[in-house]
């Protein structure tokens, strides 16, 4: 039943029953029979889905739920009047199914919000494709359009699935897929993901993955699997509700019967003990835990999706949320994983021939500092003459360039030729340039530390994080000055994949048994490590399909610092799921020990149980903003 429905049964109901105390009261002297048949007019307006669910639960045998407590509740409410020296209690047995009803409405509209707001996210599945096939453009559904097809992409349409810009230049807005609202500029021979918004040109496309295996499709599937973790929150109430439902239901036939039948007149006292009874199993209903505490997560795992953090399960918010060390590869993690160059060294020379000649040396090799040289040089098409291009394995390239004979390379090359070379302490890759055997100067080449890595030591350590420790295949040079740089206190570097899984099982090892270890990377050999740890969380939108895969939380726009944000997220929830179970546990406690004593009446009870849920789930819906920046403590 939509809240809308609902919302209409309640106002009925509410009506009748308003009628039907006027009744009652304009007519005094009417027997009990008629006054019971003028209350179940409301009632059953009220009542009649959850006594039908009650009864198909049974039928299932699943006995002892809240829907099966409430009716017991009310009927017996409805029925305890023909005792003899009894009030009856039908106003207050229609209004413990009406208010029933209103906590359903009031959890049926969180969940509605819940939903709404991540679905809202995660609005990012493409109705249609529109694909080049025979010179012309069919638009088919994105399952039908093939790896290595061009598909062709309007302003205002989603991206159908990832690929490669061939053709046209455009903006994209990747709120849903990362949280941030600036849009992305692409342009021929970019990268995009499915999921995005073109915002402005025409784009065409070729097709890198099948829509099975796009973005998209993987943060639906990992939104949809996620209710399949349960935290341990979860996985305690729901383990609490199967015990203590039954519990209370048995004390309740026992407070019923075995104080009138220790009293030596049970005629006189079963009526007394009856009520408090009823009222004793209307207080004792465990919706406000079971209903709120999985909300509460549900509404984390959407208010990190806010933000561009998807958590594949409340269970890793659980663990999240205790975290004490956290472990970061370097390269394309903490750095951007793309080589660039930092510092010219020139000798006899300018800064600006010293790059054009290493440039023009390396313009046809496809090596990662190769192409960082044209990059920062620019201007290959400038009338230089390059010829006689020869790579010498393990040292660099030779080339002539305008007829001089330039070498490119290592200190290596440059004592093969006889060039008197200056040495660099500067932690990084140093590339030499002689040119016709004499030392010209040598080019500095770095991979480029992330503006949000820094922030992101900061803000763990604000957060009380004991240990960050940064792992890499590096040089211990380059790993010093990378963690010298973030404020980074330990650090391990020149690590094989395989290293990096003992460095983490040690630090497994050292941790508080009680504490987490966060592991979060990007490539794929990321991915033994990250399926290691206690959480991992890899860099979505750079890292490979492996680490996505094997990552318990997939960061989509690689900045370092959303890793605090997913902390505080997560401290968040299971602080409101705690407030929840507390808060629930000790107003049932207490209006229990008073229903016991004759001290709680019905609407008391209506309280404890109703009213406390709705409570719990107002607090729950505070978990779908997490994520907002706080400061520490």
């Amino acid at each position: 039943m939509s809240p809308r429905q609902k919302g209409i049964q309640i106002g009925i109901a509410a009506a009748l029953l308003l009628a039907a105390v006027a009744i009652d009261r304009h007519f005094p002297g009417l027997s009990m029979g008629k006054r019971l048949l003028i209350y179940l007019v409301p009632y059953f307006a009220a009542g009649f889905d959850v006594l039908r669910e009650a009864v198909e639960n049974i039928g299932h045998g699943q006995l002892f739920d809240e829907d099966f407590l409430m009716c017991v509740a009310t009927i017996g409410a409805l029925a305890i009047g023909f005792l003899p020296g009894t009030e009856p209690e039908f106003t207050e047995a229609v209004f413990v199914m009406l208010f029933f009803q209103v906590g359903e409405l009031v959890e049926g509209i969180a969940e509605g919000n819940s939903e709404r707001s991540i679905s809202q996210l995660i609005d990012i599945r493409p109705d249609t494709a529109h694909v080049e096939r025979g010179g012309r453009i069919a638009t088919v559904d994105p399952d039908e359009v093939s790896v290595g097809e061009t598909v062709v992409i309007r302003p205002g349409e989603k991206v159908p699935m990832d690929g490669r810009v061939i053709e046209g230049t455009s903006s994209l807005n990747t709120v849903a897929l990362t949280g941030e609202s600036e849009p992305r500029d692409v342009g021929a021979g970019d990268d995009i993901l499915s999921g995005c918004v073109n915002l402005s040109g025409v784009l065409r496309v070729r097709v890198t993955k099948g829509f099975g295996e796009s973005t998209a499709s993987k943060i639906l599937d990992m939104v949809k699997n996620a209710g399949e973790n349960k935290a341990r929150s979860e996985k305690f109430i729901t383990r609490f509700a199967r015990v203590y439902t039954p519990a209370v239901v048995f004390s309740a036939i026992a407070l019923a019967f075995l104080p009138p039948l220790l009293s030596g007149n049970f005629r006189m006292n079963f009526a007394i003990w009856l009520t408090r009874a009823l009222t004793f199993l209307v207080v004792s209903c465990p919706c406000a835990l079971v209903i709120s505490v999985p909300l509460t997560f549900f509404g984390g795992i959407g208010g990190a999706s806010k933000r561009g953090i998807l958590v594949k399960g409340s269970n890793y918010l659980d663990a999240l949320a205790k975290a004490d060390t956290v472990v970061f590869d370097k390269t394309g993690t903490l750095t951007r994983g793309v080589f660039q160059v930092t510092d010219l060294h020139p000798e006899a020379i300018d800064e600006h021939e010293l790059l054009h000649l290493a440039a023009h040396v390396e313009r046809y090799s496809s090596h990662p500092i190769a192409m960082s040289l044209r990059t920062a040089f620019g201007k290959e098409d400038d009338g230089c003459t390059v010829e006689n291009v020869e790579e010498i394995a393990g040292r660099g390239v030779r080339a002539s360039v305008n007829g001089h004979v330039v070498c490119v390379g290592n200190a290596k090359m440059m004592d093969d030729i006889g060039a008197k070379w200056s040495r660099c302490e500067t932690p990084g890759t140093i590339i030499h340039v002689a040119m016709d055997g004499t030392y010209i100067g040598h080019i500095h080449i770095s991979d480029v530390v992330k503006p949000e890595s820094a922030k992101a030591i900061r803000e763990l350590r604000e957060l009380g994080i004991r240990r960050t420790v940064m792992l890499t295949g590096d040089r211990e040079k380059v790993a010093a000055e990378v963690a010298g740089k973030l404020g980074i206190e330990e650090y391990r570097a020149e690590l094989l994949p395989a290293d990096k899984v003992s460095a983490v099982e040690q630090l497994l090892r050292e941790k508080d048994h009680e504490k987490t270890l966060v592991f979060v990377g990007d490539g794929i050999n990321d991915a033994p490590v990250l399926s290691r740890a206690d959480v991992g969380i890899a860099m979505g939108a750079m890292g490979s399909d492996a680490a996505i895969e094997a990552a318990d939380v997939v960061l989509m726009d690689d900045k370092p610092d959303k890793v605090a944000a997913a902390c505080r997220i997560a401290r968040r929830t299971l602080g409101i799921a705690r407030q929840n179970i507390a808060f629930a546990i000790g107003v049932k406690v207490l209006i229990l020990v008073l229903a016991a004593f004759g001290l709680a009446n019905m609407y008391m009870a209506v309280f404890g149980d109703v009213g406390v849920m709705i409570l719990c789930v107002i607090n729950a819906a505070r978990a779908l903003g997490s994520g907002k920046r706080r400061t520490a403590g």
